[in-house]
């Protein structure tokens, strides 16, 4: 399996990524060993994800994701939580 996923960092902002181990990953975030990005900003909190059966429809999707703005991103989690019960 693949998945996209954002996280929430500990100065409140969001990173959008994708992988294909999703807790290994979220753990190397808040380990400070995930994306530059969030090197010093752990620990990090997993606000979102989606399941994808490959590589190239999750990569897709993480594009289409970061193009977002903050608050479009907003809405998506904030959907996915209501929908899932997910916090």
């Amino acid at each position: 399996m693949n998945y996209v996923y954002i996280v929430e960092c500990s100065d409140r902002t969001l990173y959008t990524g994708w992988t294909n181990n999703l807790r290994k990953r979220i753990q190397m975030h808040s380990d400070g060993c995930g994306a530059k990005y969030t090197r010093g900003r752990g620990p990090v909190k997993l606000v979102y994800h989606e399941v994808f059966e490959n590589r190239k429809d999750a990569m897709k999707r993480e594009y289409e994701i970061k193009k977002l703005t903050r608050k479009d991103k907003l809405i998506l989690i904030s959907t996915y939580k209501a929908e899932n019960r997910y916090e």
